[in-house]
């Protein structure tokens, strides 16, 4: 009966956890999700799990989370790379239960667990192919105190506060003695400094501003969803065309600065397309501002993935090269290996990684860039950060992805850099949804999915560098070699605990 209520608390706990990322947002069912999961793990007066229960335990609730978390990857390919991808990212989990297991018997183990917890996310978030940083338990907490804590360490930090929160409250209903008022202090404190943290940090009227610039995003639809949207390259660029010749006219009292289109909204290259380079060149001049615009371009290296800045008076400038690019949709790994499996593979493209500083001049204004998928890799803005930038962006094209939670759940991410960094962040969505995100995570407007439109404000701009971009790094390998050390340790622990009591049963 144990081991059925214990299996049956972890997969309601990967759905709590499911329910903290937008667009839900329940950011203490995150914590409640992690509480119910060190619960399953944790030994009970009737019953102890073994490692290997623990193993299924780690697994379960990882795999209930992302079913419920990533459907939008399988929304036009079919359900078999989505389900397939949640099998593999659950296989992570596996380690969580097993370490979370044998630290669970520990008197202070709701501490460990949560350095266990974080190990494992960086695991899972870096190999293989870089990683799927996508389902890091701290983009679920952006709508909560916790989410302060970025701007100290980054995500890292989030997610670490989160699972020893939630670890903390059940370790304070467990234990007694100095170690509940341990856990109960690892429960409340996170929470404490996360309130703390927000206090006034992002305040626009605090003196951190070095100016403000009036910025527009540019939504300029799709004709129709799906994987081939593509095909209509040629009415996608129209379409930004036309929506920023009517942002032209609405603005025409009150000039702009700077204006952002999104990831893919001209993928007829302009240097090689003559119609083209004259209708961007059509909407640049209509709204008298630096346009920065998503292409497609190809060197001596291969294809990219390129945002470049167009000027009314100087024409093409600089220009940014996507650093992270997403493995099974922009590139292949192993692309004969798999195709072995499925013919699917020959639908991820071959883009090339840049190396470039991540920032782009518009007008006199530094502008940070994380093209769409590399909004999830810390140090994509980070890089932008240390190399002057002002103010954010992320361009993204989300329409492949239908009227799925995917916008929202990358919407999240912009929200946790903008505090982190201490920047506004543009988005700008082929087909949404764009926003405009203040520097303390807020979001002002948006637009709607699927829907022509244009979101234009007056932004602050930013020289500050946080304490994440100096040392949030740093933050994260110490919390990860803790969690590592944890983990040898309750291995080592675990050995001498199974060889003494076989040394008992041989001398009786």
């Amino acid at each position: 009966m144990d081991a059925f209520l214990r299996f049956g608390f972890a997969a309601i706990a990967g759905w709590l956890v499911y329910l903290s990322y937008e667009p839900h947002g329940y950011f203490l069912l995150g914590i409640a999700g992690i509480a119910l999961f060190y619960l399953a793990l944790a030994p009970w007066r009737t019953s102890r799990p073994s490692a290997g229960y623990g193993a299924l335990l780690g697994f379960t609730h990882t795999l209930f989370c992302y079913l419920f978390l990533l459907p939008w990857v399988g929304e036009f390919v079919g359900a078999m790379p989505y389900i397939a991808l949640s099998i593999f990212l659950a296989l992570y989990g596996i380690l969580t239960g097993v370490f979370g297991v044998l630290v669970a018997r520990w008197r202070y183990g709701f501490a460990a667990f949560a350095l266990v917890y974080v190990a494992v996310e960086f695991l899972r978030s870096s190999f293989p192919f870089g990683g799927f940083a996508w389902v890091r338990l701290a983009w679920g907490q952006i709508n909560g105190p916790l989410a302060a804590l970025a701007s100290w360490g980054g995500p890292a930090l989030v997610t670490f506060a989160a699972a020893l929160a939630g670890a903390g409250f059940i370790g304070a209903v467990q234990r007694n003695g100095r170690a509940r008022a341990t856990a109960a202090a690892c429960a409340i404190g996170p929470l404490a400094l996360g309130l703390l943290a927000g206090l006034g940090v992002h305040d626009v009227e605090s003196g951190q501003n070095s100016g403000t610039v009036r910025a527009a995003a540019v939504q300029g639809n799709v004709p129709r969803m799906g994987l081939d949207f593509n095909a209509q390259r040629r009415a996608v660029l129209a379409n930004h065309v036309h929506e920023t010749q009517m942002l032209a006219d609405a603005t025409r009292n009150n000039p702009l600065d700077l204006v952002i289109w999104p990831e893919n909204s001209s993928d007829v290259n302009p240097f090689a397309d003559a119609e083209a380079a004259a209708l961007v060149a059509e909407a640049v001049d209509a709204v008298d501002a630096p346009v920065l615009v998503g292409t497609l371009t190809r060197d001596e290296v291969g294809a990219r993935n390129t945002m470049v800045v167009f000027d009314p008076d100087t024409g093409a400038g600089d220009y940014h090269h996507k650093r992270f690019l997403q493995p099974f949709g922009e590139y292949m790994p192993m692309r004969d290996f798999f195709r072995n499996f499925s013919d699917l593979v020959d639908l991820a493209g071959d883009f090339k990684p840049g190396d470039g500083p991540g920032v782009v001049s518009m007008g006199g204004v530094n502008v940070g860039i994380a093209t769409c998928y590399e909004v999830a890799e810390d140090p994509a803005y980070r890089i932008a950060v240390r190399n002057g930038a002002q103010i954010l962006t992320t361009p993204t094209n989300n329409a492949t992805f239908g009227f799925t939670d995917m916008t929202y759940q990358q919407l999240a991410m912009s929200r946790l850099r903008a505090i982190e960094l201490d920047r506004a962040v543009i988005v700008a969505a082929t087909s949404g949804v764009s926003a405009i995100v203040h520097p303390d995570g807020t979001v002002s407007q948006h637009s709607e999915i699927f829907t022509p439109a244009f979101l234009v404000e007056e932004l602050p701009l930013r020289d500050r560098v946080t304490p994440a971009v100096h040392i949030g790094s740093a933050v994260e390998w110490l919390l990860v070699i803790a969690g590592l050390a944890v983990a040898v340790t309750a291995l080592t622990t675990t050995r001498r605990e199974y060889a003494a009591s076989g040394t008992q049963l041989e001398q009786r």
